[in-house]
């Protein structure tokens, strides 16, 4: 067909188009009146065997028939893949009005969350602080790196570590939200994460003015930051209904370097202190007589990196669950 001219006016649908049909190339036209009335938009759709012309009645009920005049057009026939007869029609009205009733009745069911604005403006503002937060540390890290080369890796505690204690100490905020049910993160894997980071951060290197100027501390800050900077936006722009592809990409993906290179930088970091602590006794526990036996804190340090480990495959299988669900392949409905 070749530009196909299809009204509706006063009722009629007129069609006219040049194409190749019984007759070879040649104008085909023709004019329906409709007993009932019509929407006056048709929709049309060409394709390389046929025409689809879809019209809208202006009232859900039966017809007798489809045109005014009672004897119908040679032209016309009827699609019974389509067919419905008067109690066909008459059902799929009613079921659809009980379906719509029924959805009323569930939303009328479910109590309004008066602090629903409330929630998600906080959680807007958590995540947006720590992402500016972690956005500052990798910025800063990556700068004196440009400018200092790996001699900015010796003081990299003493230049950042404000500030990482700021974003690890809000963090424990997520362990909360988790709890009361404010996001729907499982505990297990936040737990796991943030205590873990906390125990590195705050009890090894807060602890042990010697740890703090060794390389390592840069690489456990670089790879913190360098997550959250995917993490922390994406769920921001899904509190308010907004999904940006490369980002859940980015969020679903980082984390497949990111999370092992991080676990060994923490656990290159634990075994360096392990002498440490060894030699200095401290934060080990003396238990009185008649025991008269002291258990040696760099003892449960070596424990510590099990559960490090542990702690990695469980981040690890929840991160790969979830990969999956976002960016695996979406399961058609069977109709």
């Amino acid at each position: 067909l070749q530009n196909p001219d299809i009204t509706i006016a006063d009722n009629v649908l007129r069609f006219k188009a040049q194409g190749h049909g019984a007759k070879g190339d040649n104008i085909y036209e023709f004019q329906i009146e409709f007993l009932e009335p019509v929407e006056p938009k048709p929709v049309c759709r060409v394709t390389q065997r046929q025409l689809n012309i879809t019209v809208q009645k202006k009232e859900s009920n039966w017809w007798e028939r489809l045109t005014k005049q009672e004897k119908r057009p040679l032209f016309l026939a009827p699609d019974f893949d389509r067919w419905l007869d008067e109690s066909d029609a008459e059902m799929e009205l009613k079921e659809k009005e009980e379906e719509k009733i029924n959805k009323m009745k569930i939303e009328s069911r479910v109590p309004k969350d008066p602090f629903k604005h409330l929630k998600k403006g906080y959680l807007i503002m958590y995540n947006l602080v720590q992402f500016l937060g972690f956005s500052w540390i990798f910025v800063n890290m990556t700068v004196r790196l440009f400018i200092l080369g790996t001699d900015s890796f010796y003081d990299t505690f003493h230049t950042i570590a404000d500030m990482m204690y700021f974003c690890q100490t809000l963090a424990l905020m997520e362990i909360m939200n988790s709890l009361i049910g404010l996001v729907r993160s499982p505990l297990r894997p936040t737990v796991a994460q943030i205590f873990g980071r906390n125990f590195v951060l705050f009890v090894v290197l807060g602890s042990l003015e010697e740890m703090q100027s060794k390389p390592v501390v840069f690489f456990i800050f670089y790879f913190w930051s360098i997550i959250e900077l995917f993490r922390y936006p994406y769920y921001m722009l899904s509190c308010i209904g907004i999904e940006w592809k490369p980002l859940t990409w980015l969020r679903y993906t980082a984390w497949i370097p990111l999370y092992p290179l991080g676990g060994l930088a923490e656990a290159v970091c634990i075994i360096q202190s392990i002498p440490i602590f060894s030699e200095t006794g401290k934060f080990s526990l003396g238990l009185p007589n008649p025991l008269n036996v002291t258990i040696q804190f760099s003892f449960l340090l070596q424990i510590y990196l099990i559960a490090l480990f542990l702690g990695v495959y469980i981040n690890f299988h929840h991160l790969y669950k979830q990969r999956k669900q976002h960016l695996g392949p979406k399961k058609r409905k069977m109709k």
